[in-house]
């Protein structure tokens, strides 16, 4: 075994679960959604098996696919990127973060203000940024307030035009904030930098330049087990901020799709690291947030385009592991995250052809497999499917 390469589509989710309602996200089906909406040629994942997993009722079935596929169950109490990843990795997250629907508690905003010596906030609502932007943008520039806002999820989000205060001003800011949220036991998941630019509600624009500031209470996953092990896991994208850098030997954070597939094609053909953790961003933020699934179904192409490459770039022994965190319906009135079934497409040398692994009771099958592969010990969570896919 040389290197397990997993690429996350982050908001890729291919059907509601059976909890769907319990979260308001009944109907939801992101790959449904795009594939009604559009035309969607992405002939690649379809030959690893995408449209063949059970459930989906896409016609265009493959009558051999190349590699293994099926998909899994959520267990953990969530639906955002974080409590994915977690669950991807190994940990379950069985109490569900706080949400906070009718904004946050003044005195959280004038906590966070005082250490920061901020003149306060503005906006503390919930809603989409980009809306919020056209309405907060103007004041945000004029009085020096950042504006506070969250989802249905449980995301503090700080938005801070970059012009007017400096990146690494926002990110101290977002630290002081997820220090006193685990002071105080606000017990909320995710704080998120949102810096924008542009000088006017029609041309606000938030910048690449996002930050993560997670919770750390989670669990042992993969990760910890491999460092343990004296194995290395390079981190591209904003997984080495979903983990808050734990258990990871090397991070590349990126600018979107397009240059995180380029860096995880370059990391196969030159990096020495025993697992490359890839997430890409783009499909949950720019398509599925603003229920773009043009846009979307646009982005996925891309990913297929160069699917061939990424597996060309493979060591004999490799194994691709492709995934999701949740999904993002973009054609339902919401424009938050929504709880789905993520898809499992797996492919390598010695991997197997068609093999329908079925559907997994957790998302934490993956680790329990990847870990099986490597011999390492078992964790708490997930159920090994190796002895199904390996040749």
């Amino acid at each position: 075994m040389s290197r397990v390469n997993i690429i996350v589509l982050d908001s890729f989710g291919i059907g509601e679960l059976p909890d769907a309602n319990k979260y308001g996200d009944e109907g939801s089906d992101t790959l449904g959604a795009i594939y009604r909406t559009t035309p969607l040629n992405i002939p690649n994942m379809k030959k690893l098996g995408l449209y063949n997993i059970q459930g989906i009722s896409i016609p265009e079935k493959e009558e051999y696919c190349i590699g293994c596929y099926g998909k899994a169950v959520e267990k953990s109490q969530g639906k955002n990127s974080p409590v994915g990843h977690w669950e991807i990795s190994g940990f379950v997250k069985e109490v569900g973060f706080t949400t906070y629907p009718n904004a946050f508690p003044q005195e959280l905003l004038d906590e966070v203000a005082k250490r920061a010596n901020l003149p306060g906030f503005c906006c503390n609502k919930k809603g989409s940024g980009t809306d919020l932007l056209k309405e907060y943008g103007e004041e945000i520039i004029n009085t020096g307030k950042p504006m506070v806002y969250t989802s249905a999820d449980s995301v503090f989000q700080i938005a801070a035009h970059e012009e007017y205060m400096s990146v690494s001003k926002l990110y101290e800011v977002c630290q002081i904030a997820r220090d006193v949220i685990d002071e105080k036991g606000y017990n909320i998941g995710t704080v998120i930098a949102r810096p924008f630019v542009g000088n006017s509600p029609g041309n606000f624009k938030r910048t690449y330049n996002r930050k993560d500031f997670e919770a750390t209470n989670f669990g042992r996953t993969m990760l910890d087990v491999f460092a343990e092990n004296g194995k290395k896991v390079l981190a591209i994208g904003k997984i080495e901020d979903l983990f808050s850098g734990r258990g990871i030997s090397r991070a590349i954070h990126t600018k979107g799709n397009t240059d995180g597939i380029s860096k995880n094609i370059e990391s196969l053909k030159t990096s020495n690291e025993d697992m490359i953790f890839t997430n890409l961003v783009d499909y949950d933020m720019l398509y599925g947030h603003r229920n773009d699934p043009i846009g979307y179904a646009r982005a996925l192409e891309e990913f297929d385009n160069k699917l061939p490459e990424i597996m060309d770039s493979m060591k004999d022994d490799d194994i691709l592991i492709i995934t999701a965190d949740h999904g993002c319906d973009p054609v339902t009135p919401s424009t938050d995250h929504s709880r789905e079934y993520i898809p499992i497409l797996i492919y390598g040398k010695n991997i197997k052809e068609n093999v329908d692994i079925g559907i997994r009771e957790t998302y934490a099958d993956i680790s329990a497999t990847v870990l099986d592969i490597f011999g390492f010990e078992k964790l708490q969570y997930g159920t090994s499917f190796k002895d199904l896919i390996i040749k």
